[in-house]
């Protein structure tokens, strides 16, 4: 890209524009000559490429929750924050992920709009909302439930991208072209059961490892070698369920690996080496529905269930072994939202009294905002995410609206909120200085701090 094409008003913040945007004014101090400068403006360049973090994969760089991004104002401006671009998408639930200036997200087709039945791996510049490929593939949804479209985010990992599908398409996609480097049917191919609603977890990377959530027999997980596709192995004997794995260290004098998944029967712990199971918890979910992704923090593994209420497991240095710490049978009761964790406590989104901050080692509710944030109804949702700043949290509630608040346990405190989008479920990422957020139409992205 020539020096003058480089326009940092239009693109995002994201590693890659930043890496341009140093290329482009090294070129013209060489032209210039002036050599001096390039030691401090390098090492300023380089300031703002360690704090601009992208968001490849389900609930952020680090899969929890946070994101480390710039100072935001203590309220939006007058007409909410301004929208960079918008681009229209088709149906579906699957979140945005965004990773060296492209945006990723997944939808689907159908009649009478589309001649069949195909659901889209979608890739969009970040700069302008640009098309920049689209992976199709035919996806007959039959009986599927609430079939607007995909569930799982897609995945970018080392220059792969990685999707789900609804009714059990694997892919890995080159992050760049969107040319099939390896792809699998888990219900053709390994004959893996559909839940009820639909495979909704995303690929999760360990090391050489994807690792899919498809409930084949004699595997609640699939491990796959992400470069070629092999299957490695597969661990537990549950169905699918909704809820994306983790992998955590666990342990106080010696801290190991492990694979947590929380199927619709149990909790799992699984070895990242081989898939052998750990330690099964037995937990039934009525319908099924074991969705949110759980947290794990002070050795303690939080799961939070729509009609059970909540369990915490205490995990110490025998990976084989656990012991239940505390549960509850009607407080604490959430179902798609993600719960955040900071500093000895949860914020969780409750059916029955919305957003909700509890003490994670007892399980004792502070308070709750009685639906403040986001509206009360049959499946409240919002998305929860720390900005990096103290107590500072954005959520994007099912109106789509984008509010800015604090987080603590003295309580909710509001500081603003502005429409950017349609209804939605779907979970916005947060790259740079934006937001992309998308709803069954179309997809925005959105300026969260002025240039």
């Amino acid at each position: 890209m020539k020096s003058e094409m480089w326009s940092p008003r239009e693109a995002p913040w994201t590693r890659e524009c930043c890496l341009e945007m140093l290329r482009s004014w090294l070129l013209s101090v060489k032209l210039s000559g002036m050599t001096r400068l390039i030691t401090p403006m390098a090492l300023l360049f380089a300031c703002v490429f360690a704090n601009a973090e992208d968001w490849p994969r389900w609930r952020g760089p680090r899969g929890d929750g946070t994101w480390q991004g710039p100072k935001l104002a203590a309220t939006w401006p007058q007409g909410g924050p301004v929208r960079k671009w918008r681009v229209e998408v088709g149906g579906g639930y699957s979140g945005v992920t965004v990773s060296d200036g492209k945006v990723y997200t997944m939808d689907r087709l159908a009649p009478p709009k589309h001649e069949k039945e195909i659901e889209r791996v979608r890739c969009f510049d970040a700069a302008d909302g640009r098309a920049l490929w689209t992976h199709v593939y035919d996806a007959p949804y039959g009986d599927l439930t609430y079939n607007t479209g995909p569930r799982a985010d897609v995945t970018i990992h080392d220059g792969r991208a990685y999707s789900f599908g609804s009714v059990g398409h694997v892919h890995c996609l080159d992050a760049k072209t969107g040319q099939v480097l390896w792809s699998k049917d888990t219900v053709k191919d390994h004959k893996a059961e559909r839940p009820l609603w639909g495979f909704a977890a995303s690929p999760v990377i360990h090391g050489d490892l994807v690792l899919i959530h498809a409930g084949v027999p004699r595997g609640s997980l699939v491990a796959y070698d992400r470069k070629t596709g092999e299957e490695k192995w597969r661990g537990g004997d549950d169905p699918a369920g909704y809820c994306t794995p983790i992998v955590i260290e666990a342990g106080t004098e010696k801290k190991t690996k492990r694979i947590i998944c929380w199927t619709p029967e149990s909790v799992i712990a699984l070895s990242p080496a081989d898939g052998t199971l750990l330690w099964r918890y037995p937990f039934k979910i009525q319908y099924g529905v074991s969705i949110h992704t759980p947290i794990f923090q002070e050795n303690l593994l939080f799961i939070g269930s729509y009609w059970h209420g909540p369990r915490a497991l205490r995990l110490g240095d025998d990976p084989k072994k656990f012991e239940v710490a505390w549960e509850q049978e009607t407080p604490l009761c959430g179902l798609m939202s993600q719960p955040l964790y900071r500093d000895g406590y949860c914020y969780f989104l409750d059916k029955d009294h919305g957003l909700t901050c509890f003490e994670l080692k007892t399980g004792k509710k502070l308070w709750d905002d009685d639906h403040a944030a986001t509206p009360k109804g049959r499946n409240p949702q919002a998305t929860l995410v720390w900005t990096g700043e103290a107590d500072r949290a954005l959520i994007l509630n099912s109106r789509g609206e984008l509010i800015l608040a604090k987080l603590n346990p003295s309580g909710y405190e509001e500081q603003s909120r502005a429409k950017i989008i349609g209804d939605t479920w779907a979970h916005p990422a947060y790259a740079g200085r934006f937001v992309f957020a998308r709803d069954d139409r179309e997809m925005v992205c959105v300026e969260l701090v002025g240039e």
